[in-house]
């Protein structure tokens, strides 16, 4: 992104399954965050099991709260220059201003990062399965 290592960074959960690879997204940012975590409406074993099946370690999580005080309470916490939301949705955005957070698409994030969309990691397997030459 920009090499600020000075941000906090959160992921709404459906804009972290959009991703190919969640764990190397997570893996990547660590090198330019200070910290990283996942927000969501969802309860939290939701989010638990996501996380544990992508082997994903957060430095925070919103646990049963909501997006809304999930952010605030994480501001509120840690401390950094900046602190960014990676959402999927136009209310992911209404959110990200309302608590006073930046906020990037996880399409315009994972174009400034080179990670990977789940959409795109399909279509090339889509594309590989169309050609082959063993078949008679």
């Amino acid at each position: 992104m920009n090499g600020d290592s000075d941000m906090t960074l959160a992921f709404e959960l459906e804009a972290l399954k959009e991703v190919a690879s969640p764990e190397r997204v997570f893996e990547d940012a660590r090198g330019w965050t200070e910290y990283i975590g996942v927000v969501s409406e969802k309860p939290t074993y939701v989010v638990t099991n996501f996380t544990r099946k992508n082997r994903i370690r957060q430095d925070f999580f919103s646990g049963p709260r909501g997006k809304a005080e999930s952010l605030e309470g994480v501001k509120d916490q840690f401390d950094t220059g900046r602190y960014v939301y990676i959402g999927a949705s136009e209310e992911d955005e209404q959110l990200a201003d309302e608590v006073g957070w930046e906020y990037l698409a996880v399409e315009d994030a994972a174009e400034a990062a080179d990670w990977i969309l789940a959409t795109h990691a399909d279509e090339d397997e889509d594309d590989a399965e169309q050609v082959r030459d063993d078949w008679p």
